[in-house]
């Protein structure tokens, strides 16, 4: 082979690709409607930019340690006990280049060639290909929305073997915005903790959760999850800081050990300026916080409602993130203007060239016949594209 086998198999992000298409659209005078991203429509908040900007002013240019400053370190830790009664030290945190970064730490970690990963469907689109690339075998666990998009112990135990290593949670998910109960997370921890299997557990949007609910983390089930489970968080959607790139995890000393080590040979340590910015968001002022979540719950109401009220279209209404998790199914097999709707890619494909409107299919997640939207838009955005889309559907026949 020319080139790597292992890059090969990877696929593109069809998030970041619908994303794409619509903005290039748009920079050609469309009047196009985005339901792609996955990044909130907010500005970051202020007192954080100016502790970034304090940061250059001091100097803090140069390199840090590998696995991030110690004070960010300490808040992270101190967040997690504060937030979920979990002890972690300084020395269990590693800081890195994001979440997703922080994922490719993790399975590079953990996995050997022909290591088995125990993937939920619907995933988020990159868990599969980091699997894939560090030497992993992704086994798909299919949910229902019957089962509120959640698998069970039973599920586990029907698809778990000798060569499970890992499984991933996702809890709130993207792209469903379900949440797992204490009881359900319980018994899912309690299960892999004997059998010696880890728990990837991404919680990078532990803070957007709405009704009054809270986020549990995987870690604090019991005193033996430390040992087995990988906390994987961030500050990039909670405090609207995508583009600062700064993602963590906690997990037992020895595991993080790994990972400093394997993140001191690749990317080192994180963008200096921006740890301090990550600092200030996890110390500072949560104000901004709040009213996020009270407005992306507003928005939450509203497109669950639209939705809902839309011909051929029903999504349960979800309970944290920024997503609503359509179902199509009732469009497949009728036509738009002589075309077959066929998936939920072709659903996709023609409601963009026909309404402007950019959805993200769901074969990219794992599931058929479903579709994601984004609520990190204006209301004004939701409401237009969700009569684009419900003009679209009612010419379907």
């Amino acid at each position: 082979m020319k080139y790597s086998q292992k890059a090969l198999n990877i696929s593109a992000s069809p998030t970041l690709a619908i994303d794409s298409l619509a903005k290039k659209l748009k920079e050609a005078g469309e009047n196009v409607i985005g339901f792609g991203a996955g990044e909130p429509d907010f500005d970051t908040p202020d007192n954080i930019k100016y502790a970034a900007i304090s940061a250059i002013v001091k100097g803090y240019t140069k390199y840090t340690p590998v696995a991030g400053i110690s004070c960010l370190k300490e808040a992270v830790a101190k967040y997690y006990k504060e937030n979920y009664a979990v002890d972690y030290s300084p020395d269990e945190v590693v800081v890195s280049n994001g979440a997703k970064h922080s994922l490719m730490n993790v399975f590079f970690a953990l996995l050997n060639d022909g290591d088995e990963v125990l993937l939920p469907s619907p995933y988020w689109v990159t868990y599969p290909e980091l699997i894939k690339l560090t030497g992993g075998k992704v086994v798909v666990v299919p949910t229902t929305k019957e089962k509120n998009y959640k698998i069970t112990v039973s599920d586990i135990e029907r698809y778990a073997t000798s060569k499970t290593k890992a499984i991933v949670l996702n809890s709130p998910s993207n792209p469903t915005g379900m949440v797992y109960t204490y009881e359900e997370l319980k018994q899912i921890v309690e299960f892999c903790t004997e059998r010696e299997i880890f728990i990837v557990s991404d919680e990078i949007y532990d803070k957007l959760i709405y009704d009054g609910k809270k986020h549990i983390s995987a870690a604090s089930i019991n005193e033996k999850a430390k040992d087995f489970v990988v906390v994987v968080n961030g500050v990039s959607k909670s405090y609207a800081m995508t583009g600062w790139r700064i993602g963590y995890t906690l997990s037992n000393k020895e595991l993080a050990k790994i990972m400093s080590n394997l993140q001191s040979h690749t990317t080192s340590n994180p963008n200096s300026i921006a740890q301090y910015a990550a600092y200030e968001a996890l110390v500072g002022p949560q104000d901004s916080v709040k009213k996020m979540i009270c407005e992306f719950e507003k928005r939450r109401d509203l497109i669950y409602s639209l939705v809902n009220d839309t011909k051929f279209l029903s999504a349960l209404k979800p309970e944290g993130a920024f997503y609503i998790w359509v179902d199509i199914s009732a469009t497949v097999g009728k036509s738009f203007e002589g075309k077959l709707i066929d998936s939920a890619n072709t659903f996709a494909k023609i409601l963009l060239e026909v309404e402007k409107v950019a959805v993200v299919p769901s074969e990219g997640f794992g599931m058929e016949n479903h579709i994601r939207l984004s609520y990190a838009t204006s209301e004004k955005n939701i409401r237009e594209g969700l009569e684009r889309i419900k003009r679209f559907v009612e010419k379907l026949s």
